[in-house]
């Protein structure tokens, strides 16, 4: 059994398939805590920008001998080098007929939004006296990919749901949502730079990690967590409500799970267990709103 759910899994996680569904699931998170109904199209575009995107960093980071990289995802995603490429070439041909189902204000932050993508990876900057992308650019990287995660997944379905007349929300509910989503999305990426910790200092990167340690960099998280409880429980009066439980919960575990992501830690504990949070957040919210 295992022969065949390996490589399926591998699929799954290493084509990036798993993140874009990840997308979808903070997409849903958003439209039920504003209650909204979920919008097909938006929902889709998170998908497949996600996917495109993800896939598109991938292949123009592409290393020289993807083969011998010591990690296995790099190996799994140029093994099926032209299927990425198609996968990717559909995923951002997709997104034209989707951005014209938007409405005026989503256009407007799809716009940037794709500006910060293409900044984020393309080498359109000179830094130190080379060509890169935001992405090189020491302290940036994090706060780049929260912002795009944060401004997608919630202020995204925020405008959508607001220009077909199916949510109010007031500008400081908005502000508060988007700031809460902030918190927990940044703290999650910052595990991610710890298990890059040696290869960032030889590279010479400024990141949480490296400029403050791998313990303040533990502790920076769970701040980060703890400020997503508070305005957790003050957006929209929300108090012990359902909601609350269902996501503290998951703030819980995600706090735990940053705790015990050490350097030596597999990729699969990271890009399954920490980024399932993502979709185990709206499950989460399922569950409790059943009972």
């Amino acid at each position: 059994m295992k022969k065949y759910l390996q490589p399926a899994f591998d699929a799954l996680l290493f084509s990036n398939v798993f993140m874009a569904l990840c997308a979808v699931a903070q997409g849903l998170v958003t439209f039920h805590l504003i209650g909204a109904k979920p919008n097909c199209p938006v929902l889709v575009l998170l998908f497949t920008s996600t996917l495109g995107l993800y896939n598109f960093c991938m292949l123009i980071i592409r290393p020289k001998r993807p083969e011998s990289s010591p990690y296995r995802r790099v190996r799994w995603f140029f093994k099926y080098y032209q299927l990425m490429v198609g996968i990717t070439i559909v995923s951002m041909l997709s997104l034209l007929p989707l951005f014209f189902l938007m409405s005026t204000d989503s256009k407007l932050l799809l716009i940037f939004l794709a500006a910060l993508s293409i900044g984020y990876g393309l080498p359109v900057f000179t830094h130190s006296g080379r060509k890169t992308g935001l992405r090189n650019i020491p302290g940036l990287k994090p706060i780049l990919i929260t912002v795009v995660w944060t401004l997608s997944c919630v202020l995204l379905p925020v405008l959508q749901s607001k220009a077909l007349g199916q949510t109010y929300l007031t500008n400081t509910d908005t502000l508060i949502l988007v700031g809460k989503r902030f918190l927990f999305i940044g703290a999650l990426t910052v595990p991610f730079d710890i298990r890059d910790l040696f290869q960032d200092k030889i590279a010479g990167l400024k990141t949480i990690p490296v400029a403050f340690g791998e313990q303040k960099a533990y502790l920076f998280c769970q701040v980060l967590l703890a400020g997503y409880l508070v305005l957790l429980f003050v957006f929209r009066d929300m108090g012990l409500s359902p909601d609350f439980w269902a996501l503290a919960l998951v703030t819980v575990l995600t706090g735990w799970l940053i705790f015990k992501s050490t350097w030596q830690r597999n990729e699969y504990y990271y890009f399954f267990y920490l980024d399932g949070v993502l979709i185990l957040q709206y499950a989460a919210l399922v569950v409790f709103n059943w009972f």
